[in-house]
């Protein structure tokens, strides 16, 4: 015969019960998101592949079979073999060298890119969110004017004319940006022109985020006790909107990367020898038939690159969305 607890031992149950879920820390918001964003496989398997990535490009000279710009002049058109993993080129380059080296462009122009994008598209936003009416008019006006550009075409004038700008640059200010071009292997006019046709969509996300903010009651409360309107928006608003711009800058690293991709595969984008996937795909396209070898190494790569950040920019999209939770 089961024996009914008395009412001092309920009590003495409900008073333990308590204390362990007071003691119970709860779990914040980017904790909860990363829990979430581990049971999507897809998105996982990316960041582990972009960890890979990462590593690859920062140790290029230490695990790159040879010198990206090393000729091997009785190797042309080698096929895969023991010596050279993927093949060499048609100037006898080891394709695997170049295709590591030719990471690091890819991984640095899609994070300077969004660091561009983040810098303008975020001040833009916020400041047309919070104050609207005519500044708001006038800040949206301005981009819906840049949105009608080109975005390849407006790249490649500012890749064409800061190129022919340099040449003849003997002083002022064109100087140290000619020397942080040669530094960048000549990816300065690829930062600029991605960096001013990419930070529209940002702009607008975070403008709709903090129109939605600007009149909650946390933020009516700060504005009673005297928050400057400065305060407001980088303590208060800015950090609501975190969410939205880490997916959006996500999201935006594949675009760059295709973006310096396309460029470079035009003969705009990084200065020989210096190996990028773009122009690695732009060499193999005229040997396809022959040894397409040249073609698929660089062209897979892009492809797994590009695709990974996609699904983790899907993942955080849905790990960070509070309505997942249902």
């Amino acid at each position: 015969m089961a024996v009914r607890p008395s009412a001092r031992e309920t009590e003495d149950a409900g008073v333990k019960l308590v204390s362990a879920l007071d003691r119970t820390p709860p779990a914040s918001l980017y904790r909860d998101a990363w829990r979430r964003f581990r049971r999507n496989r897809v998105a996982l398997a990316g960041l582990i592949y972009i960890a890979v990535l990462v590593v690859v490009a920062v140790t290029a000279p230490l695990i790159a079979p040879y010198p990206y710009d090393v000729q091997d002049v009785t190797a042309i058109t080698r096929r895969p073999d023991s010596t050279y993993l993927l093949g060499t080129d048609q100037l006898g380059r080891d394709i695997l060298s170049r295709l590591i080296y030719g990471s690091r462009v890819s991984l640095l122009v899609g994070v300077v890119v969004q660091v561009v994008i983040v810098a303008i598209g975020v001040p833009v936003g916020l400041v047309a969110g919070y104050f609207g009416g005519k500044i708001d008019t006038l800040l949206m006006r301005i981009v819906d004017v840049l949105y009608a550009f080109p975005n390849l075409l407006f790249v490649i004038i500012i890749m064409t004319y800061l190129k022919a700008q340099f040449q003849h640059a003997t002083s002022g200010l064109l100087v140290p940006l000619k020397s942080i071009d040669r530094a960048t292997g000549g990816l300065l006019g690829v930062y600029i022109g991605l960096g001013l046709v990419s930070w529209l969509t940002v702009s607008r996300l975070v403008r709709g985020q903090i129109t939605s903010l600007r009149n909650k009651e946390f933020v009516e409360a700060a504005r009673a006790i005297g928050a400057t309107d400065a305060r407001i928006m980088t303590r208060h608003l800015l950090p609501n909107t975190l969410a939205v711009i880490i997916v959006a800058t996500t999201l935006g690293l594949p675009a760059a990367i295709l973006g310096e991709a396309g460029i470079s595969f035009l003969g705009l984008g990084v200065n020989v020898p210096t190996p990028s996937w773009g122009s690695m795909i732009a060499d193999g396209v005229s040997q396809l038939r022959s040894y397409p070898h040249i073609l698929l190494s660089p062209a897979i790569a892009l492809s797994l690159t590009v695709l990974s950040f996609n699904f983790v920019g899907d993942g955080l999209r849905d790990a960070l969305d509070p309505w997942m939770k249902q």
